[in-house]
């Protein structure tokens, strides 16, 4: 099961909440199964980050945990700015993201072009 690095920066420069965040979204803490997660300062960008890694999307997926970092900041008051992909992520990752956020339960990759231009997509070809 591939690794996927994921980032969740928060509207605030206080790394206590990031650490709090991180604390209860990660598995070791109570949180989310498949989930690795800390809280880190960005002082060049002035905001802090939950820094995650999702070591089983299928058991864990993206969505999910975004949606939990989103509820956890929310207690001490706090929106997230913004996410951030490290590396490359698996298509059927994103399908998740894209059924859930979309609303769009029977999403596919089939629909998505790029995935006919794979090889080994069952094609001819």
């Amino acid at each position: 099961m591939p690794l996927i690095a994921f980032n969740v920066n928060l509207l605030t420069d206080d790394v206590e909440v990031a650490k709090k965040v991180a604390g209860a979204v990660r598995h070791i803490g109570g949180g989310l199964r498949y989930v690795k997660a800390m809280g880190l300062e960005l002082e060049e960008e002035g905001v802090v980050q939950v820094s995650m890694n999702l070591v089983n999307y299928r058991g864990t997926p993206i969505h999910r945990a975004v949606e939990l970092v989103k509820a956890e900041a929310a207690r001490y008051g706090v929106g997230v700015r913004n996410c951030e992909l490290v590396g490359l992520v698996p298509i059927e990752a994103l399908q998740e993201v894209v059924s859930y956020y979309l609303q769009i339960p029977d999403f596919g990759v089939e629909q998505v072009i790029e995935y006919h231009l794979l090889p080994g997509d069952g094609e001819d070809g």
